[in-house]
């Protein structure tokens, strides 16, 4: 059995509470400890609970899994190694567990869309674990709580990451049972926050490297860093806004810093001195602009380099030929200058656009079999990458692409949609937004993975 860090005091005085309390909430920061002290308890419990049925849920069976179960090495399967098998029970996935009580079932379920609510029902739950609470549909929340009501002994453990102030989570839920605390000091609710300060497996160089990802006085430094209840509002790149010139370059500069690459290169006979080459489409249309962004990356996927950008004027409909011939242009451009260009990556939602793209590539002599609709991600986890490249220093951008500067510096949060830009594309930010995001989106488990 792999035995986890020293809990903090923090995290000990939690511990200790959950004897006691019936709905035992551990919020905060990322890294911060959570999930191995929920774990913790609830198999500390699980050893002598009366009731034979228990759960374990999260928005997907996979994230139920993984933050449970396994929890990097100190999981379910870890506290119980030797005791433990995974089966089904009733056609659901579960684990068998061999407690000094008695044989345990702790089913395990997914709890993040509507409907996933009748997955958990006919069954009475000794105690229920949720991982990313918040994460979960509400339904299902409610029914992990009334399915727990006649256990011998209830628990209902809820572990989450923070979200802005006004969300659900905290108005329909915590905020019922911290009232019922203030007029009850014995109701049974016990509230833990946690940070990265709490984590005692972080040796302090490794806590240094984590820091050094976040800008210091961004949503996510206040969320994943200090583990507050943030709301996403105003400019989202703040910093650059104010500032740009540490993620700018000149010509000049890119010469000097890779001149033995380039030079390298050119004795070689090849124009091509970067490791990879991509170009994001946009498609216009409907008073926005097509754009055409293309990246430079170097050191595999760790440095990213904005050196070109082109555009078509806003038009009301999708000019399918003006776009096929600015997009020859400029794809030949690229070449010409850069050497040949690895993958070509328009809006996966214009799929005859891109066949359109295909057909002019081909009829112009050029590579078209790298030309590929872009693979989507969320658009909350956008933001948060470019901000970690800048941080980190990984992201550069030409002085001469000032469209996309200047859709960096102008992008905003959305009011009514925390934590995603808003899409009024005031001075085509977004076109021009979402063309830069396409070069990169493909690989950005890689890119964030380059840390």
């Amino acid at each position: 059995m792999n035995k986890p860090a020293p809990f903090s005091a923090r995290q000990m005085e939690y511990f200790r509470r959950c004897f006691d309390n019936w709905f035992n909430v551990a919020e905060g920061g990322k890294r911060g400890g959570k999930n191995v002290l929920q774990v913790m308890v609830f198999c500390t419990l699980l050893e002598t609970h009366k009731n034979k049925i228990h759960l374990v849920a999260g928005v997907s069976v996979a994230t139920a899994k993984l933050n449970i179960l396994d929890c990097d090495g100190y999981g379910l399967l870890n506290y119980f190694e030797g005791r433990c098998r995974e089966g089904k029970y009733k056609d659901r996935d579960c684990v068998y567990v061999q407690t000094k009580a008695g044989e345990k079932v702790v089913l395990v379920s997914g709890g993040g869309k509507d409907g996933d609510e009748k997955l958990i029902k006919g069954n009475t739950y000794g105690m229920a674990y949720i991982t990313e609470a918040n994460e979960c549909h509400p339904k299902f929340l409610r029914e992990a709580f009334d399915r727990t009501l006649s256990s011998s002994d209830r628990k209902v453990f809820h572990d989450l990451n923070p979200k802005e102030e006004g969300h659900w989570y905290y108005t329909d839920i915590l905020d019922f049972h911290e009232e019922k605390k203030l007029q009850n000091p014995e109701y049974g609710y016990n509230y833990g926050h946690f940070t990265i300060a709490d984590n005692y497996s972080i040796s302090g160089s490794r806590l240094r490297d984590i820091l050094a990802t976040y800008h210091k006085g961004t949503v996510w430094y206040e969320r994943d860093i200090l583990g507050k209840r943030k709301v996403a509002e105003g400019i989202i790149f703040r910093y650059f806004a104010d500032c740009p010139d540490p993620y700018l370059f000149t010509d000049a500069q890119l010469q000097e810093w890779f001149e033995v690459r380039i030079k390298q290169a050119q004795r070689a006979g090849k124009k091509k001195w970067l490791d990879r080459i991509t170009i994001g489409i946009d498609f216009g249309g409907n008073g926005s602009k097509t754009t055409f962004v293309m990246m430079g990356w170097l050191n595999g996927y760790r440095n990213l380099f904005v050196l070109e950008e082109d555009s078509l004027p806003v038009t009301e409909e999708v000019d399918s030929k003006r776009i096929c011939d600015k997009f020859v242009e400029f794809y030949r451009m690229v070449i010409g200058q850069y050497g040949d260009v690895d993958w070509i990556f328009p809006d996966s939602a214009s799929t005859t656009m891109i066949n359109s793209l295909r057909n002019a590539a081909k009829s112009a002599g050029l590579p078209w079999r790298s030309i590929s609709g872009c693979r989507k991600n969320p658009i909350t986890e956008r933001p948060k990458t470019v901000d970690m490249l800048f941080s980190m220093g990984r992201l550069m951008i030409s002085r001469r692409c000032t469209s996309v500067i200047g859709a960096i510096s102008r992008l905003r949060w959305d009011p009514d949609h925390p934590d995603q830009p808003e899409d009024k594309n005031i001075a085509n930010c977004n076109d021009w937004w979402d063309a830069f995001c396409y070069c990169w989106l493909d690989f950005v488990e890689y890119v964030d993975l380059g840390r």
